[in-house]
Order: C-alpha cells, then sequence, then structure tokens
C-alpha cells in the first residue's frame, strides 16, 4: 500500500503545529514516513505528552511517607500497613463519550481497570464523576443513558463495585460532556510492577485481544477541540469487551506469580506506539517491534493502523525468555493471544518492520522524554464582583427548588445501575459522602470520594482547588477515614487561551497548597484539555479522587440520626452565599466569590472528628446547599425528621467550608462540646432530630413529601 505524502494539511490533520513539525525535521533530519508522522501526532499530543501542563504539574505535592510510587507510572501506590498498598488512579475519556456515550463511557472504565492491574493490583473499587449540559439541552437525555449503561455494562460485568461519584449539570457542557472514571486496587507492597524496560534482547510480548482498525487516532481526537465535523471522529472510538478484560486480568495477575514478568505497560492512548515507547524510555533501551507477529482481527492492517490503533484489552510486557513456554501456557487457558512481537535493544532507536520494510526508525528517547513543553502564556482570573443582595424566599420552598434539580436530587436511578455489592466486601454504598470497601480478610476498610465545584474554580481557580481537596477530604473523615492520597483528573478547555491557562494554573496551586497543607499528596492523574465545541469551553472541572483508611472497622462512622439526637454544626458560619448552589437553582445566578478556604481549620475540624468519632452517630460534611442541604440529606438517610432553629437564607444556604453536622446523643453531645472548647474548634447546638417533618425556622413540610420529590426528580428529568 503507498501512504501518502506528507503534506501542510495532512500534517495539521495529525494536529501538530508548523514548528512542532519543524522539530521532527531537525530530530530526524528527513522528512517522516506516514507510520512516523502517526507517531509522531500521537506521542507528542495533549493527551500523551502533558505539553502544556507539565510545568504546573511538577509543582505538586506528590511524596510523602505514604507513598510507595507516585506520578509517572500507570497508577499510584500508596502503604496501608501490613504489607499491603493500594493502587489508584483517575482518568477522563471526556471526548469519546460524546461522540459515542455508551463505548466511550465502557472503554473510559476498561481503560483505568487496566491502568490499576497492570501495577500488579486487583481492582476492588470503581468510581465515576460524570458532568452533563442542560437537562433540557437535546443531547443531554441520550448522553445520559448513554454514558451510564456504558459505566454499568463495563463494570457490572467486569465484577468491581462502583462505591461512588458524581453527576453535575449544567449548560457549559452542553458541547463537552465529561467521564472521569476512577479505579482502586489491592496489591502487596512487594509485588508492584513497573513499566520501565531493563535488558537486552528480551523479548517484547504483545498479550491479551486482537489488534482492529478501532480508535485509531483516538489520543490525537482527545487533544483537539470539537466542531460541526464531530460525526466524523465516530471510528476514534474504541469497543470494549469487558469479560476479555476480566480474562486477561486472570491472566496477567497469574502471570505476575509466575515471575515471568520484567515489565508491563497496558496498551491505553496511542496503543502499542505509546506503550513500547514508554516501556523503552524508560529503561533507556531501544525497541523493535515486527508487526507481522501482531495478533489482527481485521484484515489488510497497514503500519500505520497497528501502531495507532486503541483496541481495548490488551497488554505489552518484557518477558523472562525462560519463562516463555509457561507465560504462553497462561494466555493459552485464558484464551487470549500470546505473542512476541518485538525485542529490547541497546540502542535509542524505535525501530518498525511490517513485511520486507522498515516502516519507522525513530530515536526513541525524542518521542516521550523529549516531546514539545511548552510555558503557555496565562492570565490570572479577575477577583469576582461582589455579591448582589440575596433575597429572602421561604427556606422550604428553597429546598425544594435544591432537591427538584438534576443536580441535589437522589442520584440512585444512576448507581442502581451499577452492581456496587460484587465482591461482598462494600461496606458503605453509593448515595452519600464517601463509599467505604473492606479490605478482604483484614480488619481494615478503605473509604474513596471524588469532589470538585466546578462554579467555585470558575469564579476563583485558586479557592476552587483547594476546596475540591478540602471536600474531599471532609468526606472521607465523615466516615472515620484517615485521608491517605489523592488523584486528579484536570478537565479544562483550549490551555491556547491565556485565560483558560490562568484558571488551570490557579486550580493548580489550590490543588497544590490543599494537598500539602492536609497530607494528601497527588500520587496520579490525568490532565484533558480542549474540552470545547465552536470556542465555547466548559467550567474548569477539576476533579480529584482521594482514599481514606480505617484500621478497623470499629473506626467507621455510618450511624443514621434518629429521633431524639441532638444536631451539632462543627466549624464556622459567616452565611457565604456567593457561587452557591442557593442562587443558582433558585435565582439563576452565579455571581459573587468562591467561599474561602481555611486549610488549618479543615484541618483541626477534621481531626476533632477523627479523634471523638466514638462520641458521633451520623456525620455529614457541609458542601453544597450548606446546613439545609445536608440536614435534609441526613433525615432522609434516617427516616426521621428535623428541626433547625435557623430561617435565614445565608445560615441555612451558606457554603463556608470546613463544617460538617453531626447527630448524636445528648449525653455524647455535652462530652463533645467539652472536647471541642479543649481543642479549640467552634461546635453549636443547631437542631433536633425527630417528627415526620422537615422545620427550618417557622417554616415546614412532610419529610414523605418531599423525600418522594428528592427520589423521584431524576427519573422525571431522564428516566
Amino acid at each position: 500500500m503507498t501512504e501518502p505524502a506528507i503534506t501542510p494539511d495532512l500534517i495539521a490533520a495529525h494536529g501538530l503545529k508548523p514548528d512542532e513539525y519543524d522539530r521532527i525535521l531537525e530530530i530526524i533530519g528527513r522528512e517522516p514516513s506516514f507510520t512516523e508522522l502517526g507517531i509522531f501526532s500521537a506521542m507528542w499530543n495533549e493527551h500523551c505528552s502533558y505539553k502544556s501542563s507539565k510545568k504546573w504539574l511538577r509543582t505538586l505535592p506528590t511524596t510523602g511517607p505514604q507513598v510507595i510510587c507516585g506520578p509517572g507510572e500507570n497508577a499510584g501506590v500508596v502503604d496501608i500497613g501490613d504489607g499491603q498498598a493500594v493502587v489508584f488512579k483517575m482518568e477522563s475519556h471526556n471526548h469519546p463519550s460524546y461522540i459515542e456515550p455508551y463505548q466511550g463511557a465502557a472503554t473510559g472504565v476498561g481503560g483505568i481497570l487496566r491502568d490499576v492491574f497492570t501495577m500488579g493490583a486487583r481492582p476492588i473499587a470503581a468510581m465515576n464523576a460524570l458532568s452533563f449540559g442542560e437537562k433540557d439541552h437535546p443531547k443531554t437525555r441520550q448522553l445520559v443513558h448513554g454514558v451510564v449503561e456504558g459505566v454499568g455494562g463495563y463494570g457490572n460485568c467486569f465484577g468491581v463495585p462502583n462505591i461512588g461519584g458524581e453527576v453535575r449539570f449544567h449548560r457549559a457542557y452542553n458541547g463537552n460532556c465529561l467521564v472521569n472514571a476512577f479505579a482502586a486496587g489491592l496489591a502487596e507492597t512487594d509485588a508492584i510492577f513497573y513499566s520501565a524496560a531493563s535488558g537486552v534482547g528480551m523479548p517484547v510480548v504483545y498479550l491479551g485481544a486482537k489488534t482492529g482498525r478501532d480508535g485509531v487516532g483516538g489520543a490525537t481526537m482527545a487533544s483537539a477541540e470539537f466542531d460541526d465535523t464531530i460525526e466524523d471522529k465516530r471510528p476514534t472510538v474504541q469497543v470494549g469487551d469487558p469479560f476479555t478484560e476480566k480474562r486477561l486480568l486472570e491472566a496477567c495477575l497469574e502471570l505476575m506469580a509466575s515471575g515471568a514478568v520484567i515489565s508491563i505497560q497496558d496498551m491505553g492512548a496511542a496503543g502499542l506506539t505509546c506503550s513500547a515507547v514508554e516501556m523503552g524510555d524508560k529503561g533507556k533501551l531501544g525497541i523493535k517491534l515486527t508487526l507481522d507477529h501482531v495478533p489482527q482481527r481485521e484484515t489488510g492492517m497497514t503500519a500505520y493502523e497497528m501502531m495507532l490503533s486503541e483496541s481495548q484489552e490488551r497488554m505489552l510486557m518484557v518477558l523472562k525468555p525462560s519463562m516463555e513456554a509457561k507465560a504462553r501456557a497462561i494466555f493459552d487457558k485464558w484464551d487470549l493471544d500470546f505473542a512476541i512481537v518485538g525485542e529490547t535493544i541497546a540502542e535509542d532507536r524505535f525501530l518498525i518492520l511490517h513485511g520486507n520494510e522498515t516502516m519507522a526508525d525513530l530515536p526513541l528517547s525524542k518521542l516521550a522524554s523529549s516531546a514539545p513543553e511548552y510555558d503557555r502564556p496565562w492570565v490570572e482570573t479577575p477577583a469576582a464582583a461582589e455579591l448582589a443582595p440575596v433575597p429572602e424566599v421561604d427556606a422550604i420552598d428553597a429546598l425544594e427548588a435544591l432537591i427538584c434539580s438534576p443536580n441535589y436530587c437522589s442520584k440512585a436511578w444512576v448507581y442502581e445501575q451499577y452492581d456496587h455489592m460484587v465482591m461482598a466486601d462494600t461496606v458503605v454504598a453509593p448515595g452519600l459522602g464517601a463509599g467505604v470497601v473492606r479490605v478482604h480478610g483484614t480488619p481494615k476498610a478503605l473509604a474513596f470520594t471524588s469532589d470538585v465545584t466546578p462554579r467555585y474554580v470558575k469564579a476563583n481557580p485558586v479557592e476552587g482547588g483547594k476546596q475540591a481537596v478540602a471536600e474531599a477530604y471532609r468526606n472521607l473523615v465523615a466516615v472515620g477515614a484517615r485521608p491517605l492520597a489523592t488523584t486528579d483528573n484536570l478537565n479544562f478547555g483550549n490551555p491556547e487561551k491565556p485565560e483558560i491557562m490562568g484558571q488551570f494554573v490557579g486550580a493548580i496551586k489550590g490543588i497544590g497548597a490543599a494537598c500539602a497543607a492536609l497530607d494528601m499528596p497527588i500520587v496520579s492523574g490525568n490532565v484533558s484539555l480542549y474540552n470545547e465545541t465552536d470556542g465555547q469551553g466548559i467550567l474548569p472541572t477539576p476533579t480529584i479522587g482521594a482514599v481514606g483508611l480505617l484500621d478497623t472497622l470499629d473506626d467507621l462512622i455510618a450511624g443514621v440520626a434518629r429521633a431524639g439526637h441532638v444536631l451539632l454544626l462543627l466549624g464556622e458560619t459567616r452565611g457565604h452565599l456567593g457561587q452557591s448552589a442557593l442562587l443558582a437553582e433558585v435565582f439563576n445566578r452565579e455571581d459573587g466569590d468562591a467561599p474561602p478556604v481555611d486549610l488549618e481549620a479543615e484541618r483541626r475540624a477534621g481531626e476533632f472528628i477523627l479523634a471523638n468519632r466514638h462520641w458521633i452517630t451520623a456525620c455529614t460534611d457541609l458542601s453544597d446547599g450548606g446546613l439545609a442541604l445536608a440536614a435534609f440529606e441526613m433525615a432522609v438517610a434516617a427516616g426521621v425528621g428535623v428541626t433547625l432553629d435557623a430561617s435565614e437564607m445565608a445560615t441555612l444556604y451558606g457554603e463556608d467550608q470546613g463544617r460538617y453536622l453531626i447527630a448524636t446523643s445528648f449525653d455524647k453531645a455535652e462530652a463533645l462540646m467539652v472536647a471541642a472548647g479543649q481543642a479549640g474548634v467552634p461546635l453549636l447546638t443547631v437542631g433536633k432530630v425527630g417528627g415526620d417533618s422537615i422545620r427550618f425556622g417557622g417554616s415546614e413540610a412532610p419529610l414523605a413529601d418531599l423525600d418522594a420529590q428528592w427520589r423521584g426528580a431524576f427519573a422525571a428529568h431522564f428516566g
């Protein structure tokens, strides 16, 4: 097959700028072949190279005594004691999910699970953070159904509990939905597998499913804005098979236990290209591949197609030569492909052979560690204008507006489509705060959450970045878990616009400050840029996934409020209504500044909860909707009414940070008050539990009526 001529249009179609192409010419001293152009495009796009974000990602705190492996590998690894580690990461599949919702979301789940088990960990939990456009937008219903079915279809078949996440709606996502997938697994600390190749002349082995034409150019597509040619990009979306992935998991873990693996890397973005280059670059070796040996499910595939295919359920491994027969037998048993497709070489070369031809011969190190890196111009986000007056409205009417909106109604319609009990270790199911999973065979448990409030980040990127980490911290603390570490999924618009880059820089500064202050280092993550359609960008959405540890389930705070309990509010209330849920849902306004985050106060409050959890029956953090929504959710969980003393909008619906609502008996409330005085943290009685209604000041409504509205709203919008 004759390869196409390299033209300016072809270069641009590969997402390469003219100066980047000039750099390629300088590196190789000649015009690249079509396959070589594709390889450079894959390795130098935003999705694989992080060329616009590297400078700022380096400023994040990534180390700590609990960190075994930070950013740079497939997933982060954190020590949880007793020779065990939790392995976790969050990654986006935004562009594919907008183009083809079911497969885009499904393969997002498949990809993040592979990131975890390629490190030698068995997956034990998954989450997803989903952002969609307005509920009445013509595409939203299709996206919601397709994405939720894709997440459930893949995760349920694979057999991993989905124990948490977020779903939000905002007009800024009309042209770009966000699908951020999280997975965590368990591994032994002395059996973590890394991707750096070692040894010259070692076999490079292809494992798993066959290669097809699905997903060719997917990473490049994910690094560009959308326009009216979006439907043309449908072939760049991968197709997943969760049953094959389950077999791949079992085969890989068995292979790892056999001692045959030198290094291993999943084939994710940019497929065979990225996995081979990363293994070689990290090991300071070259790689020679013979594509005739690649298992293919379609006929007549070119070198370009094989190198850039993102077909799912595939791994690349460097194998101990003496173990070939044993390794092959394991994959034969699991009915998966096993093929030696190349070898490690001493020279700094990425050599691709197909038929009798050399299709690519490139300096391997220049593809990865020498990719372009930009210091994009950025402008600081201007300070928000002062909040205009907020009228007083009936407190219960305001609550109804919140609980009937798709943002704050029950999301059971979503998470009930996901299996959250498979593996039988789920202790706290999705619905409120953090999910909790037992560490099987031990007294320990792990808590998981994901958080961000994008309107805060837009108004004030630094405070919004801090708040995302702080809320994740609070969600873990509220179930009694000690926060360990975080992963991030940084979703933004076009970084070539200084105001968008300014949002990114500000958010990174806030995230970094909060991770350092709360001892929650970032150990893995993903950056998703160019989330724009026709020049309209999303809200800046730096999702934070966080993991916490309970040394024993006796430490778990997971009770429900009971009639006669006292409601206590920990933390200081100033009545901050800027960028609040009340403004957005009741008044259709997004004005004022984001709430400030006092990181020292956050830590003091969190440590107070953990030190005094034995006196706490039920606990939730205060975030969107403030005290009012937190009290309502506590009432719904318990099936019993609550009364709050306050009736003012700012007190009920203000979104001051660093706060928790606690339900406990009168005697224990007194003990907590004494402890709070000694610890120097504000703790006030704000109400009581009992009856069958929600009463805020002088306003009241039956709990049953409000509960029915809350539970039925999502299906009414999308059912």
